[in-house]
């Protein structure tokens, strides 16, 4: 098993993850058979004619890149975020410097895919040099995508959305233009994807955000974190919510992608959001209550 023993990255949170990009990918196959075209042709792309998934739903290839990211994007993962590495000064953050964590998972998973036991798998995913380049370009940039803390790549994202999507954009349809669209939806579905758990049901939430804590509160107890993260638990899931979850949802809804989806997932981060700011003091107090009971000498 390549996924560490965490309480929040593991790979029960990489297999979540997968079913949501599943979901997903779904969802646009959905919303491209609703187009009006009743006869197929080899010469007409139902997907670009109807223009909503930028050619994602027309490229298995890219299909296939965004699962296998979703399954892969949290191998090895130390439980610990990036700045932490780089605090310690750890191996791996003497390698990548930046996105460590991401770019250990691509380099350990992909290192493992090189191996003699997938070369069925492999002769099913690419057949030429060409594609394999393709593909390993697009599992680097997805999985790359959930490294949300580094603020110089969320700058960077965050300008290429606005380029592409923004009602200021030119409504272009060549096909630079259209493979920006695609990238850029591919690094908006793998990050809902990666944080899905506040976007659903109420339950599935709490139980997530218990996890999640209850690793981030086990590295402090372990002297791998400088702040007890209990202090500031509460408001910092307020400001999640409305700072990165809740605009996250409104993009995905205003691509055009997604379809009922997008709605679906804004009215439950909402939700979710509004059902914090009313318990979440409290659930602080119980995580907290449980954390000491499960460890207790």
């Amino acid at each position: 098993m390549m996924y560490q023993d965490n309480s929040f990255h593991n790979f029960e949170h990489a297999s979540h993850v997968t079913a949501s990009v599943k979901k997903l990918l779904k969802r646009i196959v959905k919303v491209d058979e609703g187009n009006g075209l009743k006869t197929p042709s080899e010469n007409v792309d139902l997907v670009d004619l109807a223009g909503h998934s930028y050619g994602i739903t027309s490229d298995p290839l890219t299909q296939f890149a965004v699962v296998f990211s979703a399954v892969i994007h949290d191998v090895d993962h130390p439980g610990i975020p990036n700045s932490q590495l780089l605090t310690e000064n750890t191996r791996n953050a003497q390698i990548y410097k930046k996105s460590i964590a991401e770019q250990n998972s691509v380099d350990l998973a992909w290192e493992m895919l090189m191996t003699d036991e997938y070369n069925d798998l492999r002769a099913c995913i690419y057949h030429t040099e060409e594609e394999q380049k393709r593909f390993r370009q697009l599992v680097v940039n997805t999985v790359l995508a959930t490294d949300i803390a580094d603020k110089e790549l969320q700058a960077l994202r965050k300008a290429r959305w606005e380029t592409a999507f923004s009602h200021s954009a030119t409504d272009a349809h060549d096909i630079e233009s259209e493979d920006r669209k695609a990238t850029i939806v591919i690094e908006h579905l793998i990050q809902a994807s990666d944080v899905s758990h506040t976007m659903q049901h109420w339950h599935i939430y709490k139980k997530w955000n218990e996890k999640f804590f209850m690793e981030c509160y086990g590295a402090f107890k372990a002297g791998r974190a400088d702040v007890d993260p209990s202090i500031n638990w509460y408001k910092g899931e307020i400001g999640f919510f409305e700072f990165y979850v809740i605009p996250l949802a409104k993009k995905l809804d205003n691509c055009g992608v997604f379809g009922v989806s997008s709605h679906e997932y804004l009215n439950y981060a909402t939700a979710n959001r509004d059902e914090w700011i009313r318990e979440g003091e409290s659930i602080v107090q119980q995580f907290l209550a449980k954390y000491e009971e499960n460890n207790a000498s």
